[in-house]
């Protein structure tokens, strides 16, 4: 049975084109409110049969089909070094919590998130907390680690943290085995219930 998964904040379909190079994926659903991203991604991929949101808060997640993964790359501006840093306070920055709304209810496995490296060191850590938190309020054993696009055959230098939420403790201290960690960039874990460490 393959692995199925709703593409959140899709762009032209990074997640997506992974997991179709993994293979044992399927998409059963994106969401994308930009419409030149949305025609590369339709142009790219095969969507027939795929529901589409354009709007990720008017997402009904009871409509949605059972999942075990959602991916996405929520909107980064707010948190961006290269911006304004407004956070929360930017409606942007709150779309984090819609991929939280809808795990709350169709509960998938895994979540694969993705942001720029200062989401880390916005309003000190706080806004990461908060997320890590939200997250661990919802049953998800979470692992982090920050990852430059370079060091895997990608023609641009570019640091994005990847999130990795699992569901209970059963996969505990598997996930975010991809890379080893280093003291540069350490995996870093919050295990359910709040309990939190490093993986080395």
């Amino acid at each position: 049975m393959p692995i199925r998964y709703f593409d959140m904040f899709a762009g032209i379909g990074g997640f997506r084109s992974a997991l179709e190079a993994i293979g044992g994926f399927e998409c059963v659903g994106y969401c994308e409110i930009d419409k030149y991203a949305r025609q590369a991604y339709e142009a790219m991929y095969d969507t027939r049969g795929e529901l589409f949101f354009e709007d990720a808060t008017k997402i009904v997640p009871e409509q949605l089909p059972d999942i075990d993964l959602i991916c996405g790359g929520f909107p980064c501006q707010s948190f961006s070094i290269a911006g304004a840093r407004r956070g929360f306070d930017d409606i942007r920055g709150t779309l984090f919590f819609e991929i939280a709304r809808i795990a709350a209810v169709k509960r998938p496995e895994f979540l694969l998130l993705e942001n720029v490296q200062g989401l880390l060191s916005h309003d000190k850590g706080k806004t990461f907390e908060t997320i890590l938190s939200a997250l661990d309020g919802l049953g998800y054993d979470v692992a982090w680690q920050v990852l430059n696009s370079k060091n895997f055959k990608v023609p641009q230098s570019r640091n994005r943290v990847y999130i990795v939420g699992c569901l209970g403790e059963k996969c505990s201290g598997e996930i975010l085995s991809f890379t080893q960690a280093s003291a540069e960039t350490p995996v870093q874990r919050k295990l359910y219930a709040g309990r939190e460490g490093l993986l080395c």
